[in-house]
């Protein structure tokens, strides 16, 4: 298994879960990260290693990825596996689930690339590398089917266990926050790259919406080996005690909060199933955006907006991502309470249609790949 940031890590933890129920003896390794280690995996290297998003960014990187991905498949032709499941992280994978399909050994893609999106040029270097497809969402598997790319739709594993109903109480109680003073979480991301774009523009944002509204709190997650670069930039902002920074604990910042200003990417789902109003941001490096900002197929890069089919929260992209506007969005869903009970509705709906037992799901078709 390769699973190359925190949302794949996630992912495949809930998936070794079900693996190791059906075959309790079950052999994991690979490359993964701290959901996956709990769960007796064998890290060989870090999946810290592989959390690099962009082009530009990831050009000091790439000898190095190059050589733990043919290291790595070397290892597994050697001594090959029953099946290699790569866990999203397709500019990785893809060519080592090729290598490794073409000596022999199955090979299945958890989460589909966004071909619906902006990566359609994947379909074809996916429908070479997987002999199977577990898709996180409902739609996708009649479209790949569509390219001959066999497919199960397993449900997306975040809405299982995120609850249907959160407790932001208990939430705020957890994280030593006022169970009635305005709480805003700010997540510009879980990469180096993220934090020195948009940290600076969301802790200037929230010093613009304590003005406005004095008694707000603020609560930051960040990863241990990021954090010193997110205090650096909170010390620049004032905020002060207003600010509460943690490791880790991103889901509960989303519990306990009344309105997240976040980076697109996963954690914008994560807030969707919280049922919480969110301004979604991001910002990056300028040839990084210049290539990207034209595959676009979609007219939003948010995926609650990509879900449900509309503009249901505000999207602040690279030069539009000013503090000031970014405050902005975040004080009118504060002062909106009727369109965040809408808006809590509509996500209500959506948390139901991706809530399956994606890890029992997973299994079954992992199951099926190998028994052929």
């Amino acid at each position: 298994m390769v699973a190359g940031e925190p949302s794949g890590d996630l992912l495949a933890g809930l998936l070794l879960d079900g693996l190791r129920a059906r075959w309790p003896r079950l052999q994991a390794v690979g490359i993964g990260g701290p959901q996956m280690l709990s769960r007796g995996f064998e890290a060989w290297w870090p999946q810290s290693l592989l959390a690099v998003r962009g082009y530009a960014e990831v050009l000091p990187h790439l000898f190095k990825l190059l050589s733990i991905r043919r290291e790595l498949g070397t290892r597994l032709l050697t001594r090959p596996p029953d099946v290699f499941i790569g866990i999203d992280a397709p500019d990785f994978n893809f060519g080592l689930e090729s290598r490794l399909r073409g000596g022999g050994v199955r090979t299945v893609h958890f989460v589909s690339p966004s071909f619906w999106a902006w990566r359609a040029g994947k379909l074809t270097k996916l429908k070479a590398c997987a002999d199977h497809v577990l898709c996180i969402f409902p739609f996708e598997p009649a479209l790949l089917a569509q390219h001959g790319i066999a497919a199960t739709y397993v449900g997306h594993p975040l809405a299982s266990v995120i609850p249907l109903e959160p407790d932001r109480l208990a939430a705020r109680a957890a994280l030593g926050l006022s169970h009635d003073a305005p709480v805003v979480a700010l997540l510009p991301g879980s990469r180096e790259a993220e934090i020195r774009y948009l940290a600076a523009r969301f802790l200037a944002a929230a010093g613009q919406i304590r003005e406005r509204r004095p008694g707000t709190r603020f609560v930051l997650p960040t990863m241990p080996a990021l954090r010193s670069a997110v205090e650096k930039a909170a010390q620049a902002s004032g905020l002060g005690d207003s600010l509460l920074i943690v490791n880790g604990h991103s889901q509960q910042a989303l519990e306990a909060c009344d309105v997240a200003l976040i980076a697109s990417g996963t954690a914008t789902l994560e807030a969707a199933l919280f049922k919480r109003p969110m301004v979604i941001a991001y910002n990056m490096n300028w040839l990084t955006w210049h290539l990207m900002r034209h595959r676009n197929q979609q007219p939003w890069v948010g995926l609650p907006n990509i879900l449900c089919g509309e503009s249901v929260v505000p999207e602040l992209l690279q030069d539009a991502a000013t503090p000031q506007a970014l405050a902005a969005g975040v004080l009118e869903w504060m002062d909106s309470p009727r369109r965040t009970q809408a808006l809590e509705e509509r996500f209500m709906t959506l948390h139901l249609e991706l809530r399956r037992d994606t890890a029992r799901l997973a299994t079954n078709a992992i199951e099926k790949v190998i028994a052929r």
